[in-house]
């Protein structure tokens, strides 16, 4: 069923140019919104429009500085509340603290299910996110969660590279953890699969020790859902160029890339690294970003709509 109330777009200061973007594929500008801070930090926000019975959607990824992002999102998300939204939707196209989706030592949190507590506390009716570093953190939340996927949006791009004919492409999961994702996108491109076994040593030290699977004389996409200081990444295309591979490429969902990531990335064998804006990435030396504004148009219009976003992770359709 159609709801019979508007729709209200919001940016917080997290990425605003990735909302305006989704606003401009919805055909529908962003609404008047103020997000400013107190002389100590403290964030404040006042809707300058009103919204009430609206469908809200609050675009706001959690990346550094997650904390803060975080918590302006919450504070964003109670001011609609209060402000009697109809329905309040979280756009968050990068999940910050889904690595902390377990508990691998003693004594830890499980933060990931921490932060879907806080933003269902905070008044939200539904989640739309893009490749959680763990599905299962869908069942942290009592509320709806639309688990979108960059992997259609990749796949073009790669396709663009190669060709239609992948059979000189072995896609490789630069960790045991990845294979799921990388078997996915070998599929999807006809091209063989393979694993680099490798050894973390510190937060932002990797040590890859041995590829399973052939890749000698072959194209290589590296394939994982977030990259940060580029270690896995550049560790493992280190060993794949030492096992005889040819072009080396990498695709990763989230790009949260700092200095030293760059770097990284400049100086190791990787020719291009194929990522999506899900947080405020620009196109810089050899790391490309793909806009996934459109994706996240077409999933808030049929949220809106009340219909099914199942067609959106269909790899073959046209682009939305």
């Amino acid at each position: 069923m159609t709801p019979n109330f508007g729709m209200k777009l919001f940016s917080g200061t997290a990425h605003h140019a990735l909302a305006a973007d989704i606003a401009t594929s919805l055909d529908c500008p962003l609404a008047d919104v103020s997000v400013t801070a107190f002389p100590d930090g403290e964030t404040f926000v006042k809707i300058n429009e009103n919204i009430r019975g609206e469908d809200v959607y609050i675009i706001q990824p959690t990346c550094p500085p997650t904390n803060h992002n975080l918590m302006e999102l919450m504070i964003m998300v109670d001011a609609a509340k209060r402000a009697s939204a109809g329905r309040i939707n979280a756009v968050i196209p990068f999940f910050g603290y889904a690595r902390q989706d377990r508990k691998d030592q003693p004594r830890v949190p499980i933060t990931a299910k921490l932060v879907a507590d806080l933003l269902s506390a905070a008044g939200v009716d539904r989640v739309v996110t893009l490749d959680l570093h763990a599905a299962q953190i869908q069942g942290f939340f009592n509320i709806p969660v639309d688990h979108l996927y960059g992997k259609p949006i990749i796949i073009r791009e790669l396709r663009d590279r190669f060709g239609e004919n992948c059979e000189n492409l072995t896609v490789v999961s630069p960790d045991v953890g990845g294979v799921k994702m990388a078997r996915a996108y070998s599929d999807a491109l006809g091209a063989r699969l393979a694993i680099v076994a490798k050894h973390r040593v510190s937060a932002t030290e990797v040590e890859a020790m041995q590829v399973i699977g052939d890749v000698e004389g072959r194209d290589v996409v590296l394939v994982d859902d977030m990259t940060e200081t580029a270690g896995t990444l550049c560790a493992a295309a280190e060993i794949l160029k030492a096992q005889g591979a040819n072009r080396i490429f990498a695709a990763v969902t989230h790009a949260v890339i700092g200095a030293l990531g760059h770097q990284r990335i400049e100086e190791s064998a990787i020719e291009e690294v194929i990522t999506t804006n899900s947080t405020p990435v620009t196109k810089q030396g050899k790391v490309t970003p793909v806009s996934i504004a459109e994706l996240f148009g077409e999933a808030i219009q049929s949220i809106h709509n009340g219909k099914s976003v199942t067609s959106l992770f269909d790899i073959d359709a046209p682009a939305v």
